[in-house]
């Protein structure tokens, strides 16, 4: 296991390659400028914003093509944008952020392209991780493309801190709102052909960030036309929803999806300056911890297996390790959302189970939302994305232009 990490330390030096920018550190305590900044370079110029920054959010200010590579196939035009957002922590403005645009071939129907808002699931928090730089992994690109092919534009940010200066607060859900809400106003607000309505959809970390971008809409951008939500294998940690959690994962089975874990603990060392991550993590588990600086999520998931680690071979049962204040940043404004809402759930989902998945149904049910529920026989966490589509596509296209959705509150599928 390696003894020195390379972090991204420097908040002052400017990106002007693609090398990372770091600094040989020694795993243990981090300072406060450290935690701000872990992740921090392997990207290009195009994430550092020069000059005076526009106070005004959800503003377009830089776009340049993505590569092939970058891209997501059958897309007629893919472009890398950088815009103006609000910092989902501390609740200042403006920051910058990271996304992209891909619009399907031919031309555009009157009153542009109907547009989807993509939320990406977990890719980890360094910024060479972000999806406009690595491009998106092949059953997100196929997924992407079938939406591309049903005539569909995509927007989709790379979220706080992702490409972009300072650390990514991984799964916390207002900086992602935020971030999706102001790549949508950009977008619109600029002079590509999309529709002022939108459809939002994500899967995993994503799925969370779509259904919170519904509940702060209302509030933080109430000039959008948001008509509906899709969200597969969401995560929701209710207290009953952390026992299903905890249940599927043995704490002495081998699991690669410690990785979480890892990235959990670096959105704790940045809310909250007491917070000591060293102090919960077995001294031989720390410097693959603090890995998640440097590697994305898939690699340190493969060091994991790798490694064969399990839960008690990596945190300090003595001390055992509360992550209450991380559900705090992690939950949703309101599950009384203004528009309907769908959600597919695979039976056979260990990262973010049924059992979990079912309290959001029945939460947003009782607060009134308008749910359409699905489940699928022997699909995972991962397959469920792509083969939900048969009912998610149909369900976005009536939401977008209005047509009654059928909603199954009253017989919740389990």
């Amino acid at each position: 296991m390696p003894k020195i990490l390379i972090i991204a330390l420097m908040l002052s030096v400017s990106l002007i390659s693609c090398a990372h920018q770091s600094v040989d550190l020694m795993p243990g305590t981090l300072s406060e400028k450290t935690r701000a900044v872990v992740g921090d370079g392997g990207v290009s110029e195009f994430y550092t914003h020069r000059g005076t920054l526009p106070q005004n959010v959800g503003l377009l200010l830089n776009q340049e093509p993505l590569s092939p590579h970058q891209s997501v196939p059958g897309a007629a035009v893919s472009m890398r944008l950088l815009y103006t957002s609000t910092d989902g922590i501390k609740e200042s403005a403006p920051i910058v952020v990271s996304g992209a645009l891909f619009l399907p071939p031919g031309q555009a129907p009157d009153g542009g392209w109907p547009l989807l808002l993509w939320s990406h699931g977990t890719v980890g928090i360094a910024d060479h991780c972000a999806p406009t730089w690595t491009g998106y992994v092949p059953f997100h690109q196929t997924h992407l493309a079938h939406w591309l092919e049903q005539g569909f534009a995509i927007v989709a940010s790379d979220y706080q801190g992702l490409g972009t200066r300072g650390i990514h607060p991984y799964m916390a859900t207002q900086p992602e709102a935020y971030s999706n809400l102001d790549i949508i106003r950009a977008v619109q607000g600029s002079d590509f052909p999309v529709s002022k309505k939108v459809v939002l959809a994500g899967q995993s970390q994503g799925a969370g960030a779509a259904i919170a971008t519904a509940g702060y809409w209302p509030a933080y951008a109430p000039e959008l036309d948001i008509r509906g939500v899709v969200a597969t294998g969401v995560p929701y940690f209710s207290p009953e929803a952390v026992r299903a959690l905890r249940h599927a994962r043995p704490r002495d089975a081998v699991d690669p999806k410690l990785g979480y874990n890892f990235l959990v603990l670096s959105l704790l060392e940045y809310v909250d300056p007491t917070f000591d991550a060293a102090q919960h993590l077995k001294p031989n588990a720390l410097p693959l911890a603090r890995e998640v600086a440097s590697e994305c999520n898939r690699d340190i998931r493969k060091k994991i297996s790798q490694l064969g680690l399990t839960y008690n071979d990596v945190f300090e049962t003595s001390r055992e390790m509360s992550i209450e204040a991380a559900y705090a940043y992690m939950g949703f404004p309101t599950l009384t959302l203004a528009a309907p809402l769908f959600i597919g759930t695979g039976l056979a989902d260990v990262d973010t189970p049924p059992r979990m998945q079912f309290q959001l149904m029945k939460a947003a049910c009782s607060a009134g939302t308008h749910v359409s529920a699905h489940t699928y026989r022997s699909l995972d966490h991962l397959s469920v994305l792509n083969h939900s589509l048969k009912d998610s596509v149909p369900f976005a296209k009536n939401a977008f232009d209005g047509n009654a959705l059928p909603g199954n509150c009253t017989a919740l599928p389990f």
